[in-house]
């Protein structure tokens, strides 16, 4: 495959998001995409059992959206065509599926002390089909009308800064960068623009010698209400002249979520060839 578009930056109900696998290749085919990667927080969905796979004529990647420090700086990295059945990357998911029960219990917690809500661990689990996190609580406070939609749910209790938030342990992106790569795959740090690095070329010069291998250059920030600390254009010069690989995607989680965003990214498909491409001579 050569041609087309994709959408490297999507959710399914395997973490956060609101449709399953099927649900989202559907979708995603009526936006004209003939490529998509499914960025599941913390997790890979067990119906992907390869790199990539074929689903209903569209090439899906199996990927991952990591939670992870960057020299003390809070920020995600994001791995495509990951072998999930890989000793490092299963024990990393193993290690931060503990880490979210602990943060969760905590933000129970915290809910009954502000709110006088009564929520249960069991209750977020069973909302939570695999990964669990602040979008099952989101939805429970909704539910036992403590707010009045997800949207308010974060906005007043659970978001950063907020009295319910708890922050979640998370691993150094040295760490999670090996765990990509010993499953084959590369990495990419997503929406960059929303993180609070002082300065950028300093930055990716240290994260690139230590093995983050792209950057999502490409992202709907004209969806999100927080500011923005550095320009796109600003990290797409300073991308290049990294010579890092450029990625982008929606950071869709479906329908009835926080962010329905599909659509508003459509890559086109050389920038998933040189992914291919990088791969193979990563790890070759």
């Amino acid at each position: 495959m050569n041609k087309g578009y994709a959408d490297l930056h999507l959710h399914t109900t395997a973490s956060d998001g609101t449709q399953e696998i099927s649900e989202l290749v559907e979708r995603a085919a009526t936006h004209g995409l003939s490529a998509i990667a499914i960025t599941d927080h913390d997790t890979i969905s067990p119906l992907l059992t390869s790199p990539v796979t074929m689903m209903g004529g569209l090439e899906v990647i199996s990927g991952v959206e990591l939670k992870v420090d960057y020299y003390g700086i809070l920020g995600e990295l994001l791995g495509y065509f990951v072998n999930p059945d890989t000793p490092a990357i299963k024990s990393l998911f193993l290690s931060m599926e503990q880490a979210r029960k602990k943060r969760m219990k905590k933000m129970i917690d915290r809910c009954s002390e502000y709110l006088g809500v009564d929520i249960t661990f069991e209750e977020v689990r069973r909302l939570a089909k695999g990964s669990i996190g602040r979008p099952h609580l989101a939805q429970l406070l909704v539910n036992k009308h403590a707010a009045p939609s997800l949207r308010d749910a974060f906005n007043k209790f659970i978001a950063d800064g907020k009295p319910c938030y708890v922050r979640l342990d998370r691993p150094g992106f040295r760490e999670a960068t090996d765990a990509i790569h010993a499953a084959g795959g590369v990495a990419s740090i997503p929406h960059p623009c929303l993180m609070s690095v002082q300065n950028w070329e300093q930055f990716l010069i240290k994260v690139h010698a230590q093995g983050v291998d792209g950057i999502e250059v490409f992202y709907p920030y004209k969806n999100t209400t927080n500011k923005l600390r550095v320009s796109p254009d600003t990290l797409m010069s300073l991308a290049k002249k990294q010579d890092l690989l450029l990625t982008g995607g929606s950071d869709d989680h479906g329908p009835g979520s926080v962010r329905e965003t599909l659509g508003a990214i459509k890559l086109p498909y050389h920038y998933v060839s040189a992914i291919k491409k990088a791969c193979a001579s990563v790890h070759d």
